[in-house]
């Protein structure tokens, strides 16, 4: 939720902002029409108020000289009969405030987080900005599979049994292909938590309306959340797992000295994906359930745009340490996130499909989501409650890490070289082969 100086004095910075974000002419104009309402309703009630003020007075005078003069007492009376009719028109704008209020609060919690000065404009991904590239895409001699057709070929993946179990856009991994998953899990923990600095969280996996609510996803994304009910008890399936973390000092103060906090969690993450039909059915790119281990930052304001480098530097590393090509995107103001104020998208290299996709967005929300959920913190005993800055960041999704590397890995007989940093989870499991210094799935 925004500053409510963007509804007051800020509201030219704000439709300047919500026209670079995209946003529907129909919501930038409800925007101002309530803004405006709200402020004529204000300046309307605060003069009859003061006109009563002055009234009142003038009414205790008139009537310490009613005994003496008639003429004074009838004047009285007048004036009171007068400023009742002030009070209903008082009560009246009141209630008239009091609902343009809650229209403009509801509107609120639908409206973006402002985009930072340093995020580009543009209107969708077009406008994304290459910040750098890492790594070399391999030439390779033979035409590149994609992890469909690797997958299936090694009994590893299978889309036409999840699709018995679920229905579309679920997949089943087996033997090697699970244990495939689970290493790259441990791996990005391993390295968040021991090198990264950051304290390993298992959150709960459902959470209820005020959280998702408190973190932006409602009211604007109902229809992308799964959602359960057990008798009146109404629970939504986590999109991810930056949900339940961020909110841990949801409605508290954080006291001085505790900031700041790093977050990494694992967790499967549920989307319906209800607005991109027909976009990427094949495979793992878009499921509705997928792995991904979450970053999470909960920092000083002061602090969160260089906490915002380090993220990007934390899960970069994992494509590094992978050796999968990666291409850093700065995203413009028109495909970013409804949360955040500006993002960095890593984009690793898949040869089948000959391009970068995304793999992880870094964001840093500033205090959108604190505002929301009420989540703030006193930089000294003796200083106000401050409201923090949030950021995240995938590091990374895992069924697209698993995707990079079988198909970066990828040998002209079919079979997967496995990076060596994984070897020490993987060697000895069934369906991996040592040759030398190399591990092969498949072989």
């Amino acid at each position: 939720m925004l500053d409510s100086k963007y509804f007051q004095e800020g509201i030219a910075d704000l439709e300047r902002a919500l026209k670079n974000r995209q946003a529907s002419a129909d919501l930038i104009g409800k925007v101002s029409e309530l803004s405006k309402k709200r402020k004529e309703s204000i300046t309307q009630t605060e003069a009859l108020k003061n006109q009563r003020n002055k009234a009142s007075q003038e009414i205790a005078q008139l009537k310490a000289k009613a005994k003496a003069d008639p003429q004074a007492a009838a004047e009285a009376d007048r004036r009171v009969i007068e400023m009742r009719a002030v009070g209903d028109q008082i009560k009246a704008l009141d209630e008239a405030l009091k609902k343009t209020e809650e229209e403009l609060n509801d509107l609120a919690m639908r409206i973006p987080n402002i985009p930072h000065a340093s995020t580009p404009v543009g209107k969708d991904a077009e406008g994304n900005v290459e910040v750098r590239r890492w790594g070399t895409p391999r030439a390779m001699d033979f035409e590149p599979k994609d992890h469909v057709a690797l997958g299936e070929a090694l009994k590893i993946l299978d889309f036409e049994r999840a699709s018995k179990l679920s229905g579309a856009r679920f997949a089943l991994y087996l033997g090697a292909g699970a244990r495939l998953e689970r290493a790259l899990i441990q791996f990005m923990l391993d390295l968040h938590t021991r090198e990264h600095g950051y304290t390993e969280v298992i959150p709960p996996f459902m959470v209820n309306r005020d959280t998702m609510r408190g973190m932006g996803q409602l009211p604007k994304f109902e229809e992308d959340l799964f959602k359960t009910s057990v008798g009146d008890r109404e629970l939504f399936l986590i999109p991810t797992s930056e949900v339940p973390v961020t909110s841990i000092f949801a409605g508290e103060i954080i006291e001085p000295g505790k900031l700041p906090f790093y977050f990494t969690a694992y967790s499967p993450c549920f989307r319906s994906e209800a607005g991109s039909y027909g976009k990427d059915t094949r495979g793992l790119i878009r499921q509705h359930q997928f792995q991904k281990v979450e970053l999470v930052k909960i920092v000083e304001p002061e602090k969160s745009f260089d906490e915002l480098e380090a993220m990007v530097k934390n899960a970069t590393k994992v494509l590094e340490l992978l050796n999968l090509p990666y291409r850093v995107m700065a995203l413009c103001t028109g495909d970013m996130g409804f949360n955040s104020s500006k993002t960095y998208d890593l984009e690793v290299w898949l040869p089948a499909q000959k391009t970068y996709r995304e793999i992880s967005s870094c964001s840093n929300c500033e205090d959108f989501q604190a505002r929301r959920s009420q989540m703030r913190y006193r930089p000294s005993a003796a200083d106000k409650p401050r409201f923090v800055h949030t950021l995240n960041g995938s590091g990374l999704a895992v069924g697209r890490t698993w995707i990079a590397v079988l198909e970066n890995g990828q040998q002209a007989d079919g079979t997967i070289e496995i990076p060596e940093v994984l070897h020490r989870y993987l060697e000895g499991a069934p369906g991996f082969t040592k040759k030398g210094s190399k591990l092969f799935l498949g072989v």
